[in-house]
């Protein structure tokens, strides 16, 4: 008998969990962690959600099984959102369907596409479920490096040329993550195109759409013919603060769309009915909360790289999400993402991710989650330069 079942063999040990159990030891012996790792947002669900949840929960109908496609009032209230900020039509019964999360919808998309055996072209570094959520399906991923959108459009041509078989998908992430790159109408225009030409089906990662501080990111639906070819999934857990509330969406194409819904009919019967009613609460309402939190998030993007950098630690300015991705300082280049995160968890009691755990291309860089207000940064940076300062003077030492 095997000691280990083929899909976890498959499923490398996760690299985050080094640092989660680093992190969980130094708190139960008391220390004070500054914690960047996770983008797990820290800010309150806006009260008229909350409000409508309270109201619909006291009903005693909603307490029974929901629907596993999403109530259609939650599927029209994701319409008109496309319809508002997109002016992208969407069909509410054939081309929506509500997911328990944008990670939840993605995996089971791809459960639902996938045939043992199909190559999917994936960016790295990326989110890691871009990758294991068609690896547990069965497929193999080809991955293409991706530190700047143009050098993952332009690697994806070379992929398609060396592929046995031939791929069957790609995935796209922007707003990116960990990145936090950003593109234009343009970028997905010529991604649709080149999927037309390889026959790929595109899976379109838009969970940080309205976390921006320049222009506000498009969607691929606003290109001619991407619903041919296309489903693009998105959430509400960063939007409005409602990680754990777990709503999130995929549309685009009826029949890709409609694959999901039939493996999802097999295994769930979707969130808690007064969920998705304050979800509908949180599409159809009043609609300053995000322009507050989009706010409070360029308050602390700029807290952060202007802190670190007087700390001695250079942070681009990303220009969205809720992330920044940063090569490592100089002086600890040497250690690599893992073992630098390690240490200034250890030793400073600030938590980062290193950007291993997004992919090979992720290493030399970390990713900062902005999910500590501006004088939490603050102290992280005045721990920073603590820490910086050591291996400066280590290095001179030895130099």
């Amino acid at each position: 008998m095997p000691t280990q079942f083929h899909k976890i063999r498959r499923l490398p040990p996760y690299v985050f969990e080094q640092t989660n159990r680093n992190k969980a030891a130094l708190r139960a012996a008391g220390a004070d962690i500054i914690d960047f790792g996770m983008g797990n947002p820290d800010l309150p669900t806006p009260p008229h959600i909350v409000e409508k949840l309270v109201e619909t929960a006291q009903k005693p109908k909603t307490n029974r099984y929901s629907a596993s496609r999403g109530i259609p009032g939650l599927r029209r209230a994701h319409v008109n959102y496309y319809k508002r900020r997109f002016g992208v039509t969407l069909d509410a019964d054939r081309e929506v369907i509500a997911t328990l999360g944008s990670k939840e919808g993605f995996v089971n998309l791809a459960q639902a596409m996938t045939a043992p055996g199909d190559v999917i072209l994936a960016p790295n570094p990326s989110y890691p479920i871009h990758s294991f959520g068609f690896i547990i399906a069965g497929a193999t991923v080809q991955h293409v490096r991706a530190l700047s959108p143009e050098e993952y459009l332009s690697g994806l041509g070379r992929a398609v040329r060396y592929c046995v078989p031939a791929p069957t998908a790609m995935v796209l992430c922007y707003p990116g993550n960990p990145t936090s790159h950003v593109v234009d109408l343009d970028f997905y225009k010529e991604a649709v195109a080149f999927a037309r030409k390889h026959e790929l089906w595109i899976l379109s990662d838009l969970a940080y759409n309205e976390i921006y501080f320049g222009d506000p990111p498009p969607s691929i639906l606003q290109v001619d013919g991407a619903k041919d070819i296309c489903v693009e999934t998105t959430t509400l857990s960063k939007t409005y603060n409602m990680a754990g509330w777990r709503v999130g969406f995929a549309a685009g194409n009826e029949r890709l769309i409609g694959a999901l819904a039939r493996v999802k009919s097999y295994l769930d019967y979707g969130a808690f009915t007064p969920i998705q009613v304050a979800a509908c609460e949180a599409l159809n309402g009043d609609q300053t909360c995000i322009d507050e939190l989009r706010a409070t998030y360029r308050s602390r993007r700029d807290a952060l790289v202007e802190s670190f950098g007087q700390a001695g630690w250079d942070i681009p300015v990303p220009d969205a999400s809720m992330f920044a991705w940063a090569p490592l300082p100089e002086s600890v280049r040497h250690m690599g993402s893992l073992d630098f995160s390690l240490a200034l968890l250890n030793e400073a009691h600030v938590s980062v991710a290193p950007g291993i755990g997004f992919g090979e291309h992720g290493e030399g860089y970390v990713r900062i989650a902005l999910v500590e207000n501006e004088q939490r940064i603050r102290q992280a940076a005045r721990n920073v330069r603590k820490f910086l300062s050591k291996y400066s003077d280590q290095k001179t030492a030895t130099g």
